[in-house]
């Protein structure tokens, strides 16, 4: 595996290949890997002949009162990881790079509605952030695919809609959730759970599970769907955000007659903010 930091060497290796005419795949990330990371890296390896992983923690997508600061930065870890799992490329750059006149003053893509609700609500210039950064390292990779987790549903939508939108020549792959044991999704900041608050962090995803029954019996209220969930976080312990169902194809309110739906939730529990979903077709 190279390393590089330069968006010019990502240039030189990756026109190389091509001219040798390989399939590119991507796996952009914030680094500090764990086996949900592992799974899109073995996503990338079905997709494409050549893998280029980034490791960039993005501070547009970060709000004022977040951890980027303390965001957990593992990249000789990391970089262990992408070689056993036969990364071709590692890109890490350093801010300056990616933003060479501040992330305050660059240029801004967002994909409008999508960006503004659930996550954009909570979360206000995340979306915009994680869609501005995508697009960059796009234009600096060149992918023929890119793999994103299923875990990051909204994410995945807005990504979507901005390759179509902008007429991005880049195939865009979901890689499903990964998950603990107790059906924890994995997440780099599972790290600020307790012990006490990892006992109880499975209970979203138990919630989630819930709805989902409801649904595929046919149930069709929605908004108490969503009061169910936001109840049942609260009992647990949690600070939920939003627990909601949602048409998995626009992510918004569902008809009575919708039948390919997501359940979305985002709750705090100590120090860790989870998210979740859970993708269900109706009967």
């Amino acid at each position: 595996m190279e390393t590089v930091t330069t968006i010019a060497a990502v240039h030189a290796r990756v026109r190389g290949w091509r001219r040798e005419g390989r399939r590119v795949a991507f796996v952009p990330t914030m680094g500090n890997l764990h086996a949900g990371h592992v799974s899109l890296i073995d996503a990338a390896r079905r997709h494409g002949e050549r893998f280029v992983a980034s490791i960039f923690v993005n501070p547009m997508q970060f709000g004022p009162n977040e951890d980027f600061a303390h965001y957990p930065r593992t990249p000789r870890e990391d970089a262990r990881m992408l070689a056993e799992a036969g990364c071709s490329l590692m890109f890490i750059p350093e801010v300056g790079e990616i933003y060479p006149h501040g992330s305050e003053r660059v240029t801004r893509v967002e994909v409008p509605g999508l960006s503004r609700i659930l996550e954009g609500e909570f979360r206000p210039g995340h979306l915009e952030g994680v869609s501005t950064v995508v697009a960059k390292l796009f234009h600096i990779v060149e992918p023929d695919v890119a793999i994103f987790g299923a875990k990051d549903f909204q994410q995945l939508a807005v990504i979507r809609r901005m390759v179509a939108d902008l007429c991005m020549a880049v195939e865009i792959v979901a890689a499903p959730t990964v998950r603990d044991s107790d059906g924890l999704a994995m997440s780099s900041r599972n790290q600020y759970l307790t012990a006490a608050e990892r006992a109880l962090a499975p209970q979203i995803y138990a919630a989630l599970q819930a709805a989902e029954r409801r649904l595929k019996a046919g149930d069709a209220d929605f908004a108490g769907i969503g009061r169910s969930g936001l109840t049942a976080l609260e009992a647990a312990g949690f600070r939920p955000d939003y627990f909601s169902v949602r048409d998995a194809a626009e992510l918004a309110a569902p008809r009575p007659e919708t039948r390919e739906l997501v359940v979305l939730a985002a709750a705090r529990l100590g120090r860790a903010r989870l998210i979740d979903n859970v993708q269900v077709t109706r009967p």
